[in-house]
């Protein structure tokens, strides 16, 4: 029989290095699960940025007022001043999407639009981040959605609107006010002072010149043949069709159904119900984040 003795001055080196293990241990999973909470390539999503609140299932996604390239007015949780108009842009769409497809109990979004246009590419950009999405994704025009605004629409899988909302006015605008009679009545004179010909063109404090028309009516109809390309794809319309309407005229919401500009006429409630026949389930089921 072999007899083992432990000796304190044996043992004393091992504990400590167990001790200084168990520590280092524990600051790495404290470090790591912070991390978690902090870094969305971590954790999937940043659970401050959840849409859900653990009860909704709808994710919405407000598109009011004029459409920009650049964020200005945020509408994400932040309290806007009373006097500053709705703005929309695509940094903060691409924001809200990339947080509502992330939550796991985000199962859809509704796009509610009252919009009647602004920027042409910032439309665009929405437009496409609406189909690049995996969620079944419905628009809901109450008053308004026209020119960029119904661009953002054709990106939904389904639009929706009000019976008397105002839809369509696919066209393209560079108007203004011409100034240079009112500035010659007060003796004032444009002074020009540019590199190019073209330079100064559009200035509103002197005549348009025909040369300078043409160049911008050329600019104009290729940006009115992406719209209308745009609009057929999105909607699955024949481009002669969409010709036709791309006049700049917009439609009540009726007359939009019968050119197919829209799928159907109603409200939320009808998204609610598009919502529970796509998901497979019941209408008392289908919750919107508000």
């Amino acid at each position: 029989m072999f007899r083992v003795v432990y000796n304190w001055w044996m043992i004393k080196p091992i504990l400590k290095y167990v001790v200084i293990t168990i520590l280092a241990v524990v600051a790495m999973l404290t470090v790591l699960w912070a991390g978690l909470q902090m870094y969305d390539e971590w954790s999937g999503y940043n659970a401050s940025l959840s849409i859900s609140d653990g009860y909704c299932n709808i994710a919405v996604l407000p598109v009011f007022g004029e459409i920009i390239s650049y964020p200005g007015a945020n509408w994400d949780g932040m309290t806007m001043p009373e006097n500053l108009p709705p703005t929309v842009n695509p940094d903060d769409v691409n924001r809200f999407l990339t947080s509502a497809e992330a939550d796991e109990n985000i199962l859809g979004v509704l796009t509610e639009i009252d919009s009647y246009g602004g920027s042409g590419s910032a439309g665009t950009m929405i437009a496409d981040r609406l189909k690049r999405s995996p969620l079944p994704i419905v628009a809901t025009v109450r008053d308004g959605a026209t020119s960029a605004g119904y661009l953002i629409a054709t990106g939904a899988d389904s639009i929706i609107a009000s019976p008397f909302s105002d839809v369509g006015s696919i066209g393209v605008t560079m108007s203004y006010l011409d100034n240079s009679i009112q500035n010659a009545d007060q003796g004032l004179e444009f002074v020009s002072l540019s590199t190019g010909k073209f330079k100064d063109s559009g200035t509103p404090d002197k005549p348009l010149t025909e040369e300078e028309r043409t160049l911008f009516e050329r600019d104009l109809n290729i940006w009115h043949d992406v719209f209308v390309k745009s609009v057929s794809e999105n909607r699955n319309i024949p481009l002669e069709d969409v010709a036709k309407l791309a006049d700049g005229s917009s439609m009540a919401g009726p007359l939009a159904l019968e050119h197919k500009l829209i799928d159907s006429l109603g409200d939320t409630e009808t998204a609610r119900a598009w919502f529970a026949q796509e998901l497979g389930i019941t209408l008392d089921e289908v919750i919107f984040c508000k």
